[in-house]
């Protein structure tokens, strides 16, 4: 049975953080943090299943926390992507309304996964402790600009924090 290698806690103040280990480079890469778990367990459902399309296997770290400290929590059950759990009965209604995958969810799932971009980003350029300011801004940028400009803005400063 293979060894799992460790993995490092992440830098910052705690949050909920999925961290995929890449065995070509025998590395830890921050995959998707939030200050909320579910976001972050439904971005590691997507990213395993891309991994194993590629035919590869996935090692997941999920960091959170416990208290005001971090903790290594159990990695995920490698399962298929969580469906998005609907906080009231009227979300409930509203996704019925639209079918399984309804524009609604859509749109909000396209915004989430660009707000985890650009989260990401901002964490390799070494922004973690983001005030309410920040926070709205990275909404703001979320809700309307594309995925591939925030890819982009993201490649930006994941460039930015790499010649610090």
């Amino acid at each position: 049975m293979e060894k799992r290698p460790r993995c490092p806690r992440p830098p910052g103040v705690p949050r909920w953080v999925a961290m995929f280990h890449q065995p070509s480079r025998n590395s830890w890469t921050v995959a998707a943090e939030s200050p909320h778990r579910e976001p972050v367990l439904y971005a590691v459902g997507d990213m395993t299943q891309t991994v194993r399309a590629r035919g590869e296997e996935a090692t997941i770290a999920l960091w959170g926390p416990k208290g005001d400290a971090w903790h290594l929590h159990d990695a995920p059950a490698a399962a298929p992507s969580p469906a998005p759990a609907a906080s009231s009965a009227a979300a409930a209604d509203e996704a019925a309304a639209d079918g399984p995958a309804g524009p609604a969810v859509l749109a909000e799932r396209m915004t989430d996964r660009r707000h985890q971009v650009l989260m990401a980003g901002l964490s390799k350029a070494g922004l973690y402790d983001l005030g309410p300011e920040d926070g709205e801004a990275v909404r703001v940028l979320a809700d309307r600009l594309d995925e591939p400009t925030v890819r982009r803005v993201a490649h930006w400063l994941s460039v930015a924090g790499g010649q610090q």
